[in-house]
């Protein structure tokens, strides 16, 4: 599975490329600005993205998403989220963000297909309602999820610290340890290293 991380953005997201490395079909997720880098490496490697995916939808993993001319799939807890600057905190930072519509709203168990790979939608609300991690053979993007040595902001309007925490114990944890994380903000880890060394989750 192909997989380039671009740090996108003044909050320094992560944004990933993720497809298949022969047919070059590719998910853009979490583009979160700077659009002309990610499409500088689109572009580097010729490859074909299918849709954009939002693993939710505040202003820092949605930010370029209508410069792509391809689909938006988003859970649908956060679907409104896209067009309403007071919920994706755009507003909050002086400016108001509002992208397109979702063409797709994705569910729990969804599997996404991108060439002869798959991704498994699993919803892990918490940081947002709708927040997601995409699962891949051996990897999962966790969003603002679970961090490397940390997990997702839930003061914001609409989080929980109740919900992100069972969704990390009950739907990540459970993965083999060897599963590397791709987070939406900072470095990657794998579930074993989180199980033993995340302080927020005891």
């Amino acid at each position: 599975m192909l997989i380039k991380k671009i740090v996108v953005g003044p909050l320094e997201s992560n944004c990933y490329l993720v497809g298949d490395e022969h047919t070059k079909e590719i998910f853009v997720i979490d583009p979160g600005g700077d659009y002309k880098e990610i499409k500088s490496v689109i572009d580097k490697y010729s490859l074909k993205p299918k849709a954009v995916i939002n693993t939710h939808g505040h202003g820092d993993h949605i930010g370029a998403n209508k410069e792509f001319s391809i689909p938006v799939w988003i859970h649908r807890l956060d679907a409104d989220f896209l067009m309403d600057p007071s919920k994706n905190l755009s507003g909050a930072f002086g400016f108001l963000l509002k992208t397109k519509s979702a063409s797709r709203l994705l569910e729990d168990g969804d599997m996404l297909d991108i060439g002869k790979y798959n991704l498994e939608v699993i919803h892990t609300p918490g940081h947002t309602p709708g927040s997601i991690c995409l699962k891949g053979a051996g990897v999962i993007l966790t969003g603002d999820t679970l961090f490397c040595q940390g997990i997702g902001r839930t003061d914001f309007t609409y989080g929980s610290e109740e919900d992100i925490t069972s969704s990390i114990k009950e739907k990540l944890f459970t993965l083999d340890d060897d599963y590397v994380i791709y987070p939406g903000h900072g470095p990657s880890s794998t579930i074993g290293n989180e199980k033993i060394n995340n302080p927020f989750i005891l």
